[in-house]
Parts: structure tokens; C-alpha cells; sequence
């Protein structure tokens, strides 16, 4: 018959447990954290929108780029509306300077006297320009200066007035600041071995005006 045995502890059994508890506690102490560890800084989500943030570049070069073809609109406008208050006041000014100067020069053009034509056709000849200068000394020279002085012709013209008194028949049709043309209401007296005493014609004249450095000029003449 077998004798039973009892199984001994000996001294090692407590050490075991001593080293199981240790363990267990190192465990802890890595699984917390340490004090002296900080955590890494976390980098900021990007704001929406709506949260108030500034736009992202490429939106902010759209608005500049839109903002300065704005302006550049606005001083486009601003110029052009000044520029055509300037011109409207120049073409003003034109109108009066022109229509005064065509009532003057209207009886010099078109008057003369077969007795001192030399002279009467140079004093027309101040008050045209251009090309219808030249016309005038050719027709005068060639027509109207041998006809006048083979009868005796004197034409002398005056711009109507009305039998009250007043302002002589003359008008403004258009102008700009250089040129206008005018409408005149003109009448010939014509005296000449071929009319029996005077004729009277009573005429409307369309006169052009241009500005030029002496003035302004009869550039062209229109009988109506």
C-alpha cells in the first residue's frame, strides 16, 4: 500500500508571488502615461465658409481682377461724359461765332460793282477758305469780272430783316465745334444796262462755316 505524500511549499513560493504582483504593476505603469510626455500638436482642420474664414486665393484674385475692370468702366464713362459736355459747350460756342460771321460775310460775297470789281472780289476773297477760294477767283476772273464790266453790272446783296426791325433772317442748320452751315434769307438789288431800273431777287442762301486760323470762313455757297 502505497503511503501518501504531502507536496512541501519551500521558500520559493512566496518569491513567485512577489514577482507576479510586480509585474502586473509594471504592466500599469506602461499602459498610463508618462507625466513629463506631451502629445503631439494637432494640426487645424481648414474652416469652411461658413464658419467666417477668409476666401481662398484663387476667389481673391477673381474679385480683384472684377473690382478693377470696374473702375476701369467707371473712368472710361466718367471721360466720355466729360468729353462730350466739352464738345456739346465748343459747338455752342460755334454756333453763335459762325452765324455772325456768315451774316457779315454774306453781303461781301455776294455784291459787287463793275466800277472797282478788283477791289470787291479781294474783299470777298478774305472771308472764303478752301477750295471754294479758288473757285470763286476763277468763276470772278473768267464770268462774273467780264460780264459786269461789258453792261455795267452792280449787284449789291443785304441778309433780310423783318420790316419791324431786328435780327437779320439767319439761321444755324447744324454745327460742330470746326463747322456749321447756315441759312440765310438774302436780297439782290441788280442794276445793268440789260434790266430796265433795278430787279430785286429775293434769294435763300445755305452758307458753310469753317473755323480756321484767321477765323471763321465761307467754305462753300449754295443758292436755295
Amino acid at each position: 500500500m502505497a503511503i501518501p505524500t504531502t507536496r512541501s511549499r519551500g521558500p520559493a513560493a512566496p518569491a513567485r508571488r512577489r514577482m507576479t504582483a510586480a509585474a502586473r504593476a509594471a504592466a500599469k505603469r506602461v499602459e498610463q502615461r508618462s507625466p513629463g510626455v506631451r502629445d503631439a500638436p494637432r494640426e487645424p482642420s481648414p474652416r469652411s465658409p461658413e464658419t467666417g474664414a477668409a476666401p481662398p486665393p484663387s476667389r481673391r484674385w477673381l474679385l480683384t481682377v472684377v473690382l478693377g475692370a470696374l473702375l476701369v468702366i467707371a473712368l472710361a464713362v466718367v471721360c466720355l461724359l466729360g468729353w462730350q459736355y466739352r464738345e456739346g459747350r465748343r459747338a455752342e460756342a460755334a454756333r453763335d461765332a459762325a452765324l455772325t460771321a456768315a451774316r457779315k460775310a454774306a453781303p461781301v460775297v455776294l455784291s459787287y460793282d463793275y466800277r472797282h470789281l478788283d477791289q470787291d472780289f479781294a474783299r470777298a476773297r478774305e472771308r472764303l477758305t478752301g477750295h471754294f477760294r479758288d473757285e470763286y477767283r476763277k468763276t470772278t476772273t473768267t464770268v462774273v469780272g467780264p460780264t459786269a464790266r461789258k453792261y455795267h453790272g452792280v449787284v449789291r446783296a443785304t441778309v433780310a430783316e423783318p420790316a419791324s426791325g431786328g435780327v437779320p433772317a439767319a439761321s444755324v442748320i447744324s454745327a460742330s465745334p470746326d463747322r456749321a452751315v447756315v441759312l440765310l434769307f438774302v436780297n439782290q438789288v441788280t442794276q445793268s444796262t440789260r434790266v430796265s431800273g433795278s430787279r430785286l431777287d429775293l434769294n435763300r442762301v445755305r452758307m458753310t462755316m469753317t473755323r480756321t486760323s484767321g477765323g471763321w470762313k465761307v467754305s462753300a455757297v449754295d443758292a436755295l
